[in-house]
């Protein structure tokens, strides 16, 4: 059986993403071969003894820039027909369920995660297809961005999550939040389970879980009530 989805990601600290990929879902989607996910130093493309990813910045600047060397010869070597390359940047397109959607219908993905003050702009000039950013902040590693994507991206893909419904019922389908959760003991500390979920009645149950979905959107999410419009 093919993996439905390959992923090469290119980091300068792979051990930091290796537990991440080998446990729950995404560990047990690797297993049953829905998920490729390969890791790859970037040093492993860097040449000399030292091996050196990052230099200083021509015009100056506080930090360093990884070098555009080692991530051609890398990107070069993984990249196949369908592949699209995508670069982890605080300045890229903004990470949503759509965006995530849309992504999860490739066939191979090649992952660069930057770090100190980016990488070398001819990489993304030449080979970068697609720039992302899961959000308005920084990140000391763009390894954890990487992480981000992956588990986003990988919950889209058929049969890697354990209930395909749950899809539907999380935060932002729909651009809307997600409604509150009820389990065992009905009465917990005197604090009471909507009746409406004991009822039995699903009709009921799904007009009040869309109707609270509504009015929490509407308080702390009003953003993505305009984006429906």
């Amino acid at each position: 059986m093919s993996a439905t989805l390959k992923i090469d990601m290119l980091t300068l600290f792979p051990e930091l993403i290796k537990g991440f990929i080998a446990h729950s879902i995404i560990g047990r989607a690797i297993k049953r071969g829905i998920l490729d996910i390969e890791i790859h130093n970037i040093r492993d493309w860097a040449k000399g003894k030292h091996q050196i990813t990052d230099d200083r910045p021509f015009g100056g600047g506080a930090g360093m820039v990884l070098k555009p060397e080692p991530i051609f010869e890398a990107i070069e070597m993984l990249r196949e027909h369908q592949s699209k390359v995508i670069y982890l940047a605080p300045d890229g397109k903004q990470l949503n369920s759509e965006v995530a959607q849309q992504i999860s219908k490739s066939c191979h993905l090649i992952l660069i995660s930057g770090h100190y003050e980016g990488i070398d702009q001819r990489v993304r000039d030449v080979l970068v297809d697609l720039e992302i950013s899961i959000g308005d902040y920084i990140l000391t590693n763009g390894t954890l961005a990487s992480a981000v994507l992956i588990d986003t991206v990988s919950r889209y893909i058929p049969g890697v999550l354990g209930e395909e419904k749950s899809l539907t019922q999380d935060s932002f389908n729909d651009s809307l939040l997600s409604f509150p959760q009820y389990t065992r003991p009905a009465v917990f500390r005197k604090l009471t389970v909507p009746s409406v979920l004991l009822s039995g009645d699903h009709n009921a149950i799904e007009r009040w879980r869309k109707e609270y979905q509504k009015e929490k959107t509407q308080q702390q999410r009003p953003d993505l009530t305009s984006l429906k419009k």
